[in-house]
């Protein structure tokens, strides 16, 4: 069995995407979204409040009120929504933090991070070009300038490609 989202997860996903199909600045009701993703509305209330916090929604008041993507659907990633509900996604320990691993001498898995530590760790994670490492048999990081690898933006999956495609 593969990693699952939790129901928190799938329904802040589905809750965006929902959102991404409006234009810029639309704003949509809690029951709309509810309504149309089959959401149950208290819990679709805190998950919006989830994405409202961590800067990814925004929420309007009043008779028109309703929430909206904070920026454009280009600029938001899966794994930001996935993080602004259920807290950051990080590798195991024994990657973060080889020092307190036993096996850490001779474990493939220490190639996914450039650096010891849980930033270095976590940024090798959401780089897509090193995501793919893993399934490359665990190939070393790539050199790196001054502690700092950078690579050409990638799109969001709220981006209206990846709404076209789907």
């Amino acid at each position: 069995m593969g990693l699952q989202l939790t129901r928190g997860g799938e329904y802040a996903v589905r809750a965006m995407t929902y959102l991404a199909r409006f234009p810029q600045g639309h704003v949509a009701s809690l029951h709309d979204i509810g309504q149309a993703q089959d959401i149950p509305a208290s819990f679709l209330a805190k998950i919006l409040q989830s994405l409202v916090r961590s800067g990814l929604a925004v929420s309007q008041r009043g008779a028109h009120g309703g929430f909206a993507l904070a920026r454009p659907a280009a600029d938001i990633t899966m794994r930001d929504v996935i993080e602004a509900v259920d807290g950051p996604i990080s590798l195991n320990q024994c990657v973060l933090w080889p020092e307190d691993c036993s096996r850490s001498g001779g474990c493939g898995a220490q190639g996914l991070a450039a650096r010891p530590g849980p930033a270095h760790g976590r940024a090798r994670l959401r780089d897509p070009q090193d995501a793919g490492a893993a399934a490359r048999g665990l190939e070393p990081a790539p050199a790196v300038a001054g502690g700092v690898t950078t690579r050409a933006a990638q799109p969001g999956f709220l981006s209206s490609s990846a709404r076209q495609s789907s």
